[in-house]
């Protein structure tokens, strides 16, 4: 087994040095709104998105902000493989994750167990140039610092995938004090109109916690999301593992940075969970 993933997009998708990167992440979370539909007792998984920090770390700073104060065991990121095409899940092989802050550890006997399951296999190629997991750990080194990870990416999004992963991660997963996080970004390259469109289907799904439908969605027209597959599985694993209420907690596009609203990538912060006034749909 390789020791560390380096750093793919460190000093181009987000400042490549620990002092640049902490202000940029405690800025982001400083503006992100205080404001919830329902007090979150517990999180058990959180959906981010994983375009340049200057772009949606202010819509994943929604959902990060929510970790500050809590303890987990572990940290497990879904996420999509850009530049790989592969049937199942892929493990990157290695012990830790290089970024600015240091070196973020891999939790190699959740990755082992995984593996055991078969839809889970050891592919390093996927994870080396990819972002998906990557853009997760600003926030997630800034917020719980000793917390290990596990990197899982998704090669081809089918339903049976997402469906074997949910039941891979929720049997490993069960003794365990685990965050899941999915990283998706929502609809691309359409004006800001279509693009709230296509993406209040993803939102309306997540927000009910109904992972099914969101699939149908998704078989029908995936370009909903570039990580649909990722996001179904942790919410399947997430309400396997005791959520039971969702909240979406941001949303907005690459035009609110950019100002250009003609052709935009949508942007999504969302949490599962339990929430102590339970409110159907809230």
């Amino acid at each position: 087994m390789a020791e560390v993933r380096k750093a793919a997009v460190a000093g181009s998708w987000y400042p490549g040095t620990a002092s640049a990167l902490s202000d940029a992440v405690d800025r982001h979370l400083s503006r992100a709104s205080a404001d919830l539909p329902a007090d979150v007792v517990d999180v058990v998984a959180i959906v981010a998105p994983h375009a340049g920090l200057m772009y949606s770390g202010l819509v994943a700073a929604h959902a990060y902000r929510l970790l500050r104060g809590r303890t987990f065991d572990v940290a497990v990121l879904v996420g999509p493989s850009h530049f790989v095409g592969f049937d199942g899940v892929a493990a990157p092989g290695v012990r830790g994750f290089a970024t600015p802050f240091g070196i973020t550890p891999v939790d190699v006997d959740i990755v082992d167990a995984l593996i055991q399951t078969e839809v889970v296999s050891e592919r390093a190629a996927a994870h080396a140039r990819e972002h998906s997991l990557e853009m997760q750990l600003p926030f997630l080194s800034q917020i719980l610092p000793n917390v290990p990870i596990v990197p899982l990416v998704m090669g081809r999004q089918t339903s049976e995938t997402a469906t074997a992963l949910a039941g891979a991660l929720a049997s490993v997963l069960r003794r365990r004090r685990a965050l899941l996080v999915a990283s998706t970004d929502l609809s691309h390259y359409h004006d800001a109109a279509t693009a709230s469109r296509l993406d209040g289907v993803v939102i309306d799904h997540v927000r009910k916690l109904d992972a099914d439908g969101l699939q149908r969605a998704l078989d029908l027209q995936p370009e909903h999301a570039c990580g649909g597959g990722p996001t179904v599985a942790v919410m399947r694993a997430a309400k396997a593992l005791g959520a039971r209420d969702a909240a979406v907690l941001a949303y907005g596009d690459s035009g609110d940075v950019s100002g250009d609203k003609s052709n935009v990538v949508g942007y999504m912060a969302a949490v599962m969970g339990t929430f102590s006034d339970r409110r159907e749909g809230s």
